[in-house]
């Protein structure tokens, strides 16, 4: 019992082996972590006032502090080597480095992602199907009006009736369905692009009989066309437009001119009309008008012999003077070929500022501000329906009525300004 005793070193003071003056291999193996709390609770006694142990404790344990230094070093590392606290700070800092890194890296790629997918959107999106249809409603309200749904309503009820054949014609080939959908077609370009003033409506008839003689101008015949519409708009009344032979001579003017409600400018036609009630128009000055230079613009030329006046006076109908301001702007005619439009049997060829030398671009008519002012009636049923054989007679209305229209332009022409502002 003994040597065992000794060999596990009971003889001597816990963890200091057997008196010697270092600890063996053993004692330090049991000792564990009091070796090294007990330097720690023997520093405290060191301070304390009696200097005796602290003398013969040091001076006893010199040697072996000193030698046992790193040993108890060793011991400290090891005691605290699970705790760790202190070499573990660069170990932490050098794993948030790296997730710092890491989630730099993530948040360059999700940004690079965002913005391949901002410039992929349009592409993939498709095409904006709300966006368009606001566009195009915006688009209809501003040219058609706040009542464009019931205006496409009623073209779409025109087209299936004419799909299904009802419909009717007069006996001069006059189609209301056709000049409603006319109507419709000009709005935009009356409204918007001529910035249309219409004057003296209250002096068209709200029925019966009455013939609008009218200045003629603007090298193509719009003139006509828009004061059709401006008599069906603010008048509601259908126009017939008395046509020269030309009109209805070429294949496809003249099969519309028909279904709007044109006739030709003959005596016997203009009677018909006149006496069933409807309104007719004429533009007396003819090609020649329309055809004039621009240097002349707004200068009427002759009205005739007077025809339009005798068949007023057989009709026992007014005569309402019409004064168009804005369609000598529209193709400002400077020049013209008359053996290539002999060639081509036509009463001239025009040539303007931009046609031929635009091409198709040159036929857009300018944005001209146009000015229709309907005169007072010129009453023809004080005279007898056989004075439309006096010629002196013919010959004194019809200047009247030029004159006018005349002395209406100038003072249009005043009113109005600048043609294009």
């Amino acid at each position: 019992m003994t040597d065992e005793r000794k060999s596990i070193g009971s003889g001597g003071k816990a963890g200091r082996g057997n008196r010697e003056t270092s600890p063996s291999a053993a004692a330090r193996s049991l000792a564990g972590g009091s070796a090294v709390r007990k330097p720690v609770v023997k520093a405290k006694p060191a301070a304390q006032p009696d200097p005796a142990p602290v003398k013969k404790t040091t001076a006893k344990k010199a040697v072996p502090t000193s030698k046992t230094a790193p040993a108890k070093k060793a011991a400290a590392k090891k005691a605290t080597g699970p705790a760790r606290s202190a070499p573990e700070k660069p170990r932490l800092r050098a794993v948030t480095d790296e997730d710092a890194a890491a989630a730099a890296a993530a948040a360059a790629e999700e940004a690079a992602s965002r913005t391949r997918t901002a410039g992929a959107a349009p592409l993939s999106a498709g095409i904006p199907i709300d966006e368009i249809l606001v566009a195009v409603v915006q688009a209809a309200q501003r040219i058609l009006g706040t009542d464009w749904e019931s205006r496409i309503a009623t073209l779409l009820a025109t087209i299936r009736k004419r799909m299904n054949g009802d419909y009717e014609v007069d006996e001069f080939g006059f189609d209301p369905q056709i000049t409603e959908v006319l109507i419709a077609a000009v709005e935009p370009l009356a409204e918007k692009w001529f910035r249309l003033e219409v004057r003296g409506i209250e002096n068209i008839p709200a029925e019966g009989g009455a013939l609008l003689v009218a200045n003629h101008s603007g090298t193509v015949p719009l003139d006509g066309m828009i004061t059709g519409y401006a008599v069906k708009k603010y008048a509601g009344r259908n126009l017939r437009p008395l046509g020269a032979d030309l009109v209805f001579s070429l294949p496809f003017v003249g099969q519309v001119a028909r279904k709007v409600g044109a006739t030709l400018a003959c005596t016997e036609d203009a009677e018909r009309l006149l006496a069933t009630g409807e309104l007719a128009g004429v533009w007396p000055e003819g090609f020649k008008g329309i055809g004039k230079p621009f240097a002349e613009r707004y200068k009427l030329q002759r009205f005739g012999r007077g025809g339009f006046v005798s068949s007023a006076m057989r009709a026992q109908v007014p005569i309402v003077p019409v004064s168009i301001v804005g369609a000598e702007e529209i193709y400002p005619l400077v020049g013209n070929v008359p053996s290539l439009a002999r060639l081509l049997g036509l009463p001239y060829l025009p040539i303007t500022p931009f046609f031929p030398l635009l091409g198709p671009l040159g036929l857009i008519p300018l944005p001209s501000k146009w000015i229709i002012e309907f005169g007072e009636p010129i009453r023809t049923d004080a005279y007898d329906p056989e004075s439309a054989d006096d010629p002196m007679l013919l010959f004194n209305v019809t200047d009247q009525v030029r004159e006018t229209i005349q002395q209406t332009l100038y003072g249009l022409l005043v009113d109005r300004g600048n043609a294009f502002f």
